[in-house]
Protein backbone atom coordinates (compact mmCIF):
# COMPACT_ATOMS: atom_id res chain seq x y z
CA UNK A 1 0.00 0.00 0.00
CA UNK A 2 1.20 3.13 -0.90
CA UNK A 3 2.04 5.08 2.23
CA UNK A 4 0.26 8.40 0.30
CA UNK A 5 -3.51 6.83 0.51
CA UNK A 6 -2.40 4.92 4.20
CA UNK A 7 -5.48 4.06 5.93
CA UNK A 8 -6.23 3.46 9.52
CA UNK A 9 -8.34 0.47 10.75
CA UNK A 10 -11.74 1.19 12.53
CA UNK A 11 -10.01 -0.33 15.68
CA UNK A 12 -6.74 2.02 15.42
CA UNK A 13 -9.26 5.07 14.48
CA UNK A 14 -11.44 4.27 17.54
CA UNK A 15 -8.41 4.09 19.61
CA UNK A 16 -7.18 7.36 18.77
CA UNK A 17 -10.34 8.92 19.30
CA UNK A 18 -10.47 7.45 22.38
CA UNK A 19 -6.88 8.84 23.96
CA UNK A 20 -6.79 12.17 21.79
CA UNK A 21 -7.14 14.25 25.13
CA UNK A 22 -5.88 12.43 27.38
CA UNK A 23 -2.06 14.12 28.74
CA UNK A 24 0.83 11.34 28.11
CA UNK A 25 -1.67 9.89 25.08
CA UNK A 26 1.47 10.20 22.26
CA UNK A 27 3.44 7.08 23.47
CA UNK A 28 0.26 5.02 23.60
CA UNK A 29 -1.11 6.10 20.00
CA UNK A 30 2.74 5.69 18.54
CA UNK A 31 2.73 2.23 20.02
CA UNK A 32 -0.46 1.30 18.80
CA UNK A 33 0.38 2.43 14.94
CA UNK A 34 3.62 0.54 15.36
CA UNK A 35 1.39 -2.25 15.97
CA UNK A 36 -0.75 -2.29 13.12
CA UNK A 37 1.73 -1.54 10.85
CA UNK A 38 5.10 -3.26 12.05
CA UNK A 39 6.61 -0.09 12.09
CA UNK A 40 5.31 4.28 11.99
CA UNK A 41 4.96 5.16 8.20
CA UNK A 42 5.71 8.46 7.68
CA UNK A 43 2.26 8.94 6.38
CA UNK A 44 0.92 7.56 9.55
CA UNK A 45 2.93 10.12 11.14
CA UNK A 46 1.37 12.62 8.93
CA UNK A 47 -2.24 11.15 9.96
CA UNK A 48 -1.85 11.27 13.42
CA UNK A 49 -0.59 14.55 13.70
CA UNK A 50 -3.85 16.06 11.85
CA UNK A 51 -6.19 14.05 14.25
CA UNK A 52 -4.48 14.80 17.52
CA UNK A 53 -3.62 18.63 16.63
CA UNK A 54 0.24 17.89 17.20
CA UNK A 55 2.72 19.47 15.19
CA UNK A 56 4.39 16.35 13.15
CA UNK A 57 7.69 17.81 14.61
CA UNK A 58 6.86 17.19 17.96
CA UNK A 59 5.46 13.72 16.82
CA UNK A 60 8.93 12.61 15.35
CA UNK A 61 10.90 14.22 18.34
CA UNK A 62 9.32 10.87 20.27
CA UNK A 63 9.39 8.70 17.63
CA UNK A 64 13.65 9.33 16.84
CA UNK A 65 13.80 9.37 20.71
CA UNK A 66 13.22 6.04 21.88
CA UNK A 67 14.63 3.24 20.01
CA UNK A 68 11.45 1.31 19.73
CA UNK A 69 9.83 3.22 17.31
CA UNK A 70 11.24 2.45 13.74
CA UNK A 71 10.63 4.57 10.73
CA UNK A 72 11.24 1.90 7.84
CA UNK A 73 9.64 -1.45 7.72
CA UNK A 74 11.24 -4.77 9.02
CA UNK A 75 11.84 -7.51 7.68
CA UNK A 76 9.26 -10.65 7.98
CA UNK A 77 11.15 -12.14 10.92
CA UNK A 78 12.94 -9.37 12.89
CA UNK A 79 16.04 -11.03 14.65
CA UNK A 80 15.93 -8.48 17.72
CA UNK A 81 19.69 -8.85 19.53
CA UNK A 82 20.09 -8.11 23.14
CA UNK A 83 23.34 -5.68 23.52
CA UNK A 84 22.44 -5.13 27.33
CA UNK A 85 25.49 -4.97 29.88
CA UNK A 86 24.75 -9.00 30.37
CA UNK A 87 24.81 -9.47 26.46
CA UNK A 88 27.09 -7.48 25.62
CA UNK A 89 29.90 -9.14 27.46
CA UNK A 90 29.08 -12.20 26.95
CA UNK A 91 29.14 -11.53 23.28
CA UNK A 92 25.85 -9.97 22.03
CA UNK A 93 28.15 -8.02 19.61
CA UNK A 94 29.62 -11.15 17.47
CA UNK A 95 25.97 -12.61 17.08
CA UNK A 96 25.11 -8.96 15.13
CA UNK A 97 28.25 -9.66 13.08
CA UNK A 98 27.41 -13.18 11.91
CA UNK A 99 23.79 -12.53 11.71
CA UNK A 100 25.05 -9.73 9.13
CA UNK A 101 27.44 -12.38 7.87
CA UNK A 102 24.65 -14.81 7.25
CA UNK A 103 22.04 -12.74 5.80
CA UNK A 104 24.19 -10.08 3.52
CA UNK A 105 23.10 -7.04 5.44
CA UNK A 106 24.70 -4.37 7.48
CA UNK A 107 22.93 -2.87 10.66
CA UNK A 108 19.05 -2.67 10.57
CA UNK A 109 18.57 -3.28 6.74
CA UNK A 110 16.44 -5.42 5.45
CA UNK A 111 17.15 -8.65 3.36
CA UNK A 112 16.30 -8.26 -0.69
CA UNK A 113 13.90 -10.66 0.02
CA UNK A 114 11.82 -8.85 3.18
CA UNK A 115 12.66 -12.04 5.39
CA UNK A 116 15.11 -10.77 7.57
CA UNK A 117 16.14 -7.19 9.33
CA UNK A 118 18.31 -7.00 12.21
CA UNK A 119 17.17 -5.06 15.84
CA UNK A 120 20.18 -4.26 18.43
CA UNK A 121 18.14 -3.40 21.27
CA UNK A 122 18.82 -2.51 24.63
CA UNK A 123 16.97 -5.46 27.04
CA UNK A 124 14.63 -8.10 26.28
CA UNK A 125 14.69 -8.90 29.78
CA UNK A 126 16.63 -12.41 29.83
CA UNK A 127 19.88 -11.29 31.57
CA UNK A 128 20.51 -14.95 33.01
CA UNK A 129 20.20 -16.45 29.46
CA UNK A 130 23.02 -14.10 27.76
CA UNK A 131 23.52 -13.88 25.17
CA UNK A 132 20.03 -13.37 24.06
CA UNK A 133 18.05 -12.33 20.82
CA UNK A 134 14.25 -12.64 19.53
CA UNK A 135 13.03 -13.53 16.34
CA UNK A 136 8.48 -12.96 17.16
CA UNK A 137 7.82 -14.26 20.06
CA UNK A 138 10.83 -16.95 20.41
CA UNK A 139 13.73 -16.36 22.84
CA UNK A 140 17.11 -18.42 22.11
CA UNK A 141 19.26 -18.00 24.88
CA UNK A 142 23.11 -18.83 26.11
CA UNK A 143 23.47 -18.09 22.40
CA UNK A 144 26.76 -18.56 20.40
CA UNK A 145 27.79 -17.58 16.95
CA UNK A 146 28.05 -21.23 15.89
CA UNK A 147 23.88 -21.52 16.60
CA UNK A 148 23.00 -18.43 13.93
CA UNK A 149 22.96 -19.94 11.11
CA UNK A 150 20.73 -23.29 12.33
CA UNK A 151 18.12 -20.49 13.87
CA UNK A 152 17.90 -18.26 10.99
CA UNK A 153 17.86 -21.61 8.59
CA UNK A 154 14.66 -22.28 10.68
CA UNK A 155 12.95 -19.33 9.61
CA UNK A 156 13.80 -19.01 6.41
CA UNK A 157 11.01 -21.26 5.19
CA UNK A 158 8.35 -20.08 7.41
Amino acid sequence: MPEATIEFSKELTDFIQEWKDKPGNLIMLLHRIQGEFGYIPRAAAEKLSRLVGLPLAKIYGVITFYHYFKTTKPGKHRIAICLGTACYLKGAQSLIEEAESILGVKGEEVTDDGLFSIDPVRCIGCCGLAPVLMIGNDVYGKLTKEQMPDIIAKYRNA
